[in-house]
């Protein structure tokens, strides 16, 4: 199992790293306990966690007016994690770009 998917890279993360320097998001798997959540990290990143909080969002429903009808779908449902590192400790997304 994978369970990191992906960074969270959007305003809103932005702003909360920005305001608290050592907390990171990270779409996760759904199966993955917060345990799991702090090695994979560490191991990918090489830091040392201090927390690691959950979310599971629900996939919001859709609808939309088309020639053929209304085209109705559902978004997938995820799971967040906000990784607190400790101190002095930073994570680069965009070193590798």
């Amino acid at each position: 199992m994978e369970v990191l998917i992906k960074p969270l890279i959007t305003e809103k993360m932005t702003a909360v790293t920005e305001k608290y320097p050592n907390r990171y998001g990270f779409v996760v798997d759904k199966r993955a306990s917060k345990s799991q959540i702090k090695k994979a990290v560490e191991d990918m990143y090489e830091v040392t966690v201090a927390s690691v909080n959950t979310m599971v969002y629900l996939g919001k429903r859709s609808m939309r007016y088309t020639k053929t009808g209304f085209q109705t779908g559902k978004k997938s449902n995820f799971k967040k994690a906000i990784v607190t590192l400790n101190e002095g400790q930073t994570i680069d997304f965009y070193s590798n770009i």
